[in-house]
């Protein structure tokens, strides 16, 4: 009809059209997927990283641990950790990782490096440096005679408490694509954890030296012990910033007598340092009460602490030696710790195990069994904890056998030496503290016949 309009219908896509733009959306999906996976992947990479470092307690541990995390965030084939001198202008270490043992020997004559070319670009400039191509950097100085052929760079400072105190290099991605701007973030967030975790163990390491050296100030110097020698070590538990309750003590008493005392409090916190001080300040007084045997001291120090204190449980072995006819005699009891380690002259090695009885502060009621025997002149005594000994792995039976060996092996040893020796060398896994007693016995004497009594630890009879 004459002026009638068509009717207009939209035209309809084609269907391979239609096709090609779902495959196009569904490609772009896939691909943001990807790079979302990929994303939680370095982030998980990352907390995992973190982690690990502050676990670390030990300072050039937790330096290499950052280099190698770094590393395996980002692929990369190279890593180091440049520490800035206290001035800030050189470095003063150099912690590297990926190096093959051959690239090492190559570069054993190579100086430290101190900070110069693009090292010394990252001093100057501490943003986070990418490099594609290192010599052709207008800071690059080139690289030392046999140094491994490196391209890429990723550099990234490392701050503490807002100073900066060294820099991250990591060199070569393993699939030979320089660094992005993906590993830069990470390895960004990275230092910034990283500083925190260096912080941390520089203050653990200031905790440590700190309650060791409170820990060596409650333990005695050895007095002069003549005619007897002694000498006694201590070792801090391997876990920072752990006090001990482990201690020692030796105490002449009239008549050339002798009192040695080993012991260890339960417990590695403030507590029992100080229960070990005021356990061994009261055995000290109860030491000089005249006619008292070994058990009786550790059953008084037993019946005063549980009346006035609440220090934890103890173990202790207390030993008096004295004269007798050409040599001497050794009374001893023990309130549940290990027995003393006899070396005879002969370089024989035995344990002087009794009857033991319980830990201080457990049961009053108990009896504290006493023991005796004669010692040949020149035999040692060495009175040690069991943080000497212990080890998860072997039994306490393996442990005694293997000090007694070690022990049999160094007994000519001058006694400082004989101790550091058994210290350095034990079969424990080191994680408790330890103490180490050595005493000598005299050569031969000639017996007096005014001799004094021997009933007691003051002095004259009991």
């Amino acid at each position: 009809m004459a002026g009638e309009r068509q009717e207009q219908h939209p035209r309809q896509p084609q269907l391979p059209d239609l096709h090609l733009r779902l495959r196009s959306e569904l490609s772009r999906i896939d691909e943001q997927l990807r790079a979302l996976l990929d994303a939680m992947d370095r982030m998980q990479g990352l907390l995992d990283a973190v982690v690990a470092i502050t676990r670390e307690v030990e300072l050039t541990a937790v330096l290499r641990r950052i280099v190698t995390t770094a590393m395996e965030l980002v692929g990369a084939r190279y890593g180091a950790l440049g520490v800035l001198n206290e001035s800030g202008e050189h470095l003063e270490d150099f912690i590297t990782a990926g190096l093959s043992e051959q690239e090492r020997a190559e570069l054993d004559d190579t100086d430290l490096p101190r900070g110069l070319g693009v090292l010394g670009h990252l001093i100057s400039h501490p943003e986070p440096l990418r490099i594609d191509d290192i010599p052709a950097h207008r800071s690059s100085a080139g690289f030392p005679p046999r140094h491994p052929h490196m391209r890429t760079l990723l550099g990234v400072a490392i701050s503490v408490r807002g100073a900066i105190y060294g820099d991250l290099y990591l060199a070569e991605r393993r699939d030979g694509q320089p660094f992005d701007i993906h590993d830069q973030n990470v390895v960004t967030a990275l230092a910034s954890a990283a500083g925190i975790a260096i912080e941390n163990v520089r203050l653990f390491e200031q905790v440590r030296l700190g309650a060791e050296q409170f820990q060596r100030l409650l333990l005695p110097a050895l007095p002069d012990l003549r005619p007897f020698t002694a000498a006694a070590v201590y070792r801090p538990a391997a876990e920072p910033s752990r006090l001990g309750g482990d201690w020692y003590d030796a105490i002449p008493l009239p008549g050339d007598v002798v009192a040695v005392v080993i012991g260890d409090v339960v417990g590695h916190d403030l507590e029992a340092a100080a229960a070990m001080a005021s356990t061994r300040n009261m055995l000290r007084a109860l030491l000089f009460e005249r006619g008292s045997t070994p058990g009786a001291v550790l059953a008084r120090l037993d019946r005063t602490l549980q009346a006035i204190t609440t220090n934890p449980v103890t173990t202790t072995a207390l030993a008096r030696i004295e004269p007798e006819g050409p040599g001497w005699r050794i009374h001893w009891s023990t309130a549940g710790h290990v027995p003393p380690l006899l070396l005879t002259p002969e370089g024989r090695a035995e344990y002087l195990s009794a009857e033991p009885g319980l830990p201080l502060g457990v049961d009053l009621q108990e009896p504290r069994p006493d023991h005796s025997r004669f010692l040949s002149p020149g035999a040692t005594l060495v009175f040690f904890t069991d943080g000497l000994i212990e080890h998860p792995a072997h039994c306490i039976d393996e442990s005694m056998k293997e000090l007694a060996d070690l022990a049999t092996v160094h007994a000519a040893l001058p006694l400082d030496e004989l101790v550091r020796a058994l210290a350095d060398q034990h079969p424990s896994d080191g994680h408790d503290d330890m103490a180490v007693l050595a005493l000598r016995i005299p050569p031969a004497r000639a017996e007096h016949p005014a001799q004094r009594s021997r009933g007691g630890f003051g002095g004259s009879g009991g």
